[in-house]
């Protein structure tokens, strides 16, 4: 079985090199056992994302139904959260946008990280903010995290690699502005085969101790019951606030209500995950010196491997009702003549792979490594993104 070593890794990593990349096959089990319902990912209107793939080997292999469980976009989301909790292990640099002192509910974050912007270095987030008195974009850093491409790679090799790996579109700063793009290098998805049933919903009650009548009507302040008190409407009271919102009892949260429309878990014949990292992506990021091109490659490579098994290396929980576990994992080399099996990596196997290519990358001269800021770089929304989110969220103070 073949061992996955930095040398290796940066051959492949080359110019010249027909070398594919790296595919993880793992089958999951639901943590309650083989069979008991998966609960997809709802998109839009409550559906799931049904498909059909080609399933078994050889003779036996045919197409099936299948249901995407978690798909590309939120499983490179879950290798960032992955990151960013491996990051002052793994030394990587940060930017943190500080959402303390807005007087945010608590279900909302205090602070948004570079590893949560959802559009990477991409995001509007980041174009709406400011360091110290500095608008971001004019400070050093910031013009060159925006300017930042396949061809410009070191800035982001400095303060965003993972949007390298992970993919971005610069198309948050108008039309006339940058509109750079990088495809993802780093693939995956959690996919289930053969689901037992496609058309089962949800069934429920939501209980009510004393039972109060839901045909009753009440008028209210949707966006603040606490604030202020909801006024019950009975025969053919009429309540004098126009504003106000008039409906059941059960949007107050009071009386016994049927739950039903909502898809349910499926039981799958099988739960599968594959994980791929590109090198023929990859060999779209250049620099001015082959040798380093190589090595900046081969550290994207490792950061994506070591985010897959932070993220996924042992039992992980999707969203509710879907806890999966790992079973069975194979790593596979994809050569350029033949693939071969690799030994799958632990979590400190894979931590010690990456600073490997972290230290080559470095003595290529790039700017990673010890030039990596250890600190959280701290910004602050703007002005107006500061009136966008109080507008949303007012604070106590002008509530």
């Amino acid at each position: 079985m073949g061992e996955l070593t930095v040398e290796r890794l940066i051959r492949a990593c080359g110019d010249d090199t027909a070398e594919a990349g790296i595919t993880i096959r793992t089958e999951l089990e639901p943590v309650a056992g083989p069979g008991a319902p998966v609960k997809p990912a709802v998109y839009e209107g409550g559906k799931y994302q049904f498909d059909r793939r080609w399933w078994g080997d050889g003779e036996d292999r045919k197409p099936v139904d299948v249901v995407v469980i978690d798909n590309v976009p939120s499983q490179a989301n879950r290798c960032e959260a992955a990151l960013e909790r491996l990051r002052e292990r793994l030394g990587l640099p940060v930017l943190e946008l500080d959402l303390q002192g807005l007087g945010l509910p608590p279900h909302l974050p205090e602070k948004l990280s570079s590893f949560r912007f959802p559009h990477r270095n991409a995001d509007a987030y980041l174009r709406d903010s400011q360091l110290g008195d500095d608008r971001f974009l004019d400070t050093e850093i910031g013009a060159g995290i925006f300017d930042g491409t396949a061809d410009n790679p070191t800035p982001l090799l400095q303060w965003m690699p993972h949007a390298l790996l992970y993919g971005f579109w610069q198309s948050h700063l108008g039309r006339k502005r940058s509109q750079a793009k990088l495809a993802r290098s780093w693939v995956s998805e959690i996919v289930g085969y053969v689901p037992a049933a496609t058309d089962v919903e949800v069934l429920g009650l939501k209980g009510d101790p004393l039972n109060l009548s839901v045909d009753d009507r009440a008028s209210f302040n949707e966006d603040d019951l606490v604030a202020d008190q909801w006024e019950l409407l009975i025969g053919t009271t009429k309540s004098q606030d126009r504003g106000r919102k008039r409906e059941r009892l059960s949007e107050l949260g009071h009386g016994q209500v049927p739950v039903s429309g909502s898809p349910a878990g499926m039981s799958f014949a099988s739960v599968m995950q594959t994980s791929t990292v590109s090198f023929a992506s990859l060999r779209r990021i250049h620099t001015s010196d082959p040798s380093a091109s190589a090595a900046a490659r081969a550290l994207l490579a490792s950061l994506g491997l070591v985010a897959h098994v932070g993220a996924f290396g042992r039992a992980f929980s999707l969203r509710s009702g879907a806890d999966l576990r790992p079973r069975s994992t194979t790593w596979i080399w994809l050569g350029a003549d033949e693939d071969e099996a690799l030994s799958a990596l632990s979590l400190e196997e894979a931590e010690a792979l990456f600073h490997g290519c972290v230290e080559r990358a470095e003595s290529a001269g790039l700017p990673v490594g010890s030039l990596w800021q250890r600190d959280p770089i701290v910004l602050r929304p703007n002005e107006a993104l500061t009136k966008a989110i109080n507008a949303t969220w007012p604070n106590d103070a002008e509530r």
